[in-house]
């Protein structure tokens, strides 16, 4: 099996933190999303979306990571993706939670369009305004994961088990970190964050990662404090 990726993308890191951590074997191929390589040949002509990452097995492709992690879970009887109906069904929920309600504004409002420029508006009140937009609607969304999808007593998303929902989720989630978004406002969110960073394979998995936060410390950002 192949891999392409770049180490600090945010759907790239739950799919290597989960394959760290279960030992698959694995090939991995440097995608340079940092200068536009997923946009050219060789890698969008194999990946028309331009983006990563993509896995490949055989003749099969695989271009979303939250399919990835359930293919690979799948392909290693991982309990992380239980095989109960109802438990799969609140995993596959929160997954699709994660990456529908609370990433759209997350990161495509709050997050991205101050971090990268292609993702700029083109008028300082139109860009103020999205940042302010996805802002305010992140905020909403936090609430959400911390008193309603967590609450005080779980460990992880769907229980006291980690499941692939936390793999993806912490993934998405940290990406606050680049901002410096304060999670000690939602103490349900930092407990959950500090669970999943106690995995073996968290630091040398997130290191590239931790490298852009540590360069960005000068910038200036909308955050949430």
């Amino acid at each position: 099996m192949k891999l392409y990726m770049h180490p600090v993308s945010m759907t790239c890191r739950p799919v290597r933190l989960f394959i760290a951590e279960n030992k698959i074997p694995m090939d991995e191929e440097l995608v340079d999303v940092m200068t536009g390589a997923q946009y050219k040949p060789p890698y969008a002509t194999i990946n028309p979306n331009s983006l990563v990452p993509m896995l490949e097995d055989g003749d099969l492709k695989l271009t979303e990571s939250s399919a990835i992690l359930k293919y690979l879970a799948d392909k290693i009887g991982s309990p992380a993706y239980p095989k109960d109906l109802k438990a799969r069904a609140r995993v596959n929920e929160l997954m699709d939670w994660l990456n529908s309600n609370f990433y759209r504004e997350w990161g495509y409002g709050l997050c991205y369009p101050q971090l990268f420029p292609h993702l700029k508006r083109r008028s300082d009140e139109a860009h103020a305004a999205t940042v302010e937009w996805g802002k305010e609607n992140s905020k909403r969304w936090l609430n959400v994961l911390n008193d309603h999808w967590l609450g005080p007593n779980k460990n992880y998303l769907c229980g006291d088990q980690i499941t692939i929902a936390d793999y993806f989720g912490s993934g998405l989630v940290t990406l606050g970190e680049v901002i410096r978004v304060d999670f000690s406002a939602y103490p349900n969110i930092k407990r959950w964050l500090d669970n999943i960073k106690k995995l073996p394979s968290w630091s040398k998995t997130n290191e590239a990662f931790y490298g852009l936060v540590t360069a960005m410390k000068s910038q200036q950002f909308v955050t949430i404090p």
